[in-house]
């Protein structure tokens, strides 16, 4: 007779577990600590981080949907606040764990980039701009400064524009690179379209401000087209 409250406690603990997920988070715990960051499908890594923000409720359905809804795990951390506010499920808190997660990835391979020359490190600074631009919706134009030794002395982010263009203006361009005392430049900016095919009018203004850069010392090492289905070097493709 005294075993069964406890026996009836045990199952009203287990079926509560149930419920919240905290015994799938258990799991997901231990294998995320045995394996390392591989060991976790997409949507369980977004699993886990909702969780943190929004306590007992199993966070599985939102995760699959939100990675369903935006198209990946890389656009879902992509998104803009604003965006990621559309979704009713959604608090604050649990939008700003997102964000976070983007912001600490993306701190990570900035600085694993520029810890090198960047000509040399090439597949790190590659590794940043495709987290921080491949998935965004509008493009966005940025000017990578570096000192005599290829080091990274500034990543500027010039502007963002509409869904297929982004104003970048060479007067501005060569009046931060004095001011920072640049030797050296990287152009580089996204196509929301998905191709990194340069346009006719992305490869005018490389040129306008190749001419404009070099009386002043400055030399274009590359103009870098990020998008989702890959990258392109017009330096490579012997467009500088």
């Amino acid at each position: 007779m005294s075993e069964a409250p406890r026996e009836g406690k045990s199952a009203a603990s287990q079926t509560g577990a149930a419920l919240d997920g905290t015994g799938h988070r258990a799991r997901l715990r231990k294998r995320l600590a045995e394996g390392g960051p591989d060991a976790l499908l997409d949507h369980e890594l977004i699993e886990y981080l909702l969780a943190l923000a929004i306590p007992r409720r199993d966070t599985k359905p939102l995760a699959k949907a939100l990675i369903a809804r935006f198209g990946g795990l890389g656009p879902l951390l992509s998104a803009d606040w604003a965006d990621l506010a559309q979704v009713r499920e959604l608090s604050e808190t649990s939008i700003a764990a997102l964000k976070i997660a983007q912001a600490a990835a993306l701190r990570l391979l900035r600085s694993e980039a520029a810890a090198r020359p960047i000509l040399s490190g090439w597949q790190a600074l590659l590794d940043y701009l495709r987290a921080d631009m491949a998935h965004l919706p509008i493009e966005r134009v940025r000017v990578l400064h570096l000192n005599a030794r290829n080091m990274l002395l500034r990543d500027d982010h010039m502007g963002d524009g509409s869904i297929d263009e982004a104003a970048i203006y060479v007067r501005e361009v060569v009046k931060r690179a004095v001011a920072l005392g640049s030797t050296g430049l990287i152009l580089v900016h996204n196509h929301p379209s998905g191709s990194p095919e340069p346009s006719r009018q992305d490869i005018l203004i490389t040129r306008q401000i190749i001419e404009a850069t070099r009386p002043i010392g400055v030399t274009v090492h590359d103009h870098v087209i990020i998008a989702d289905q890959g990258h392109s070097s017009m330096r490579a493709m012997g467009l500088l």
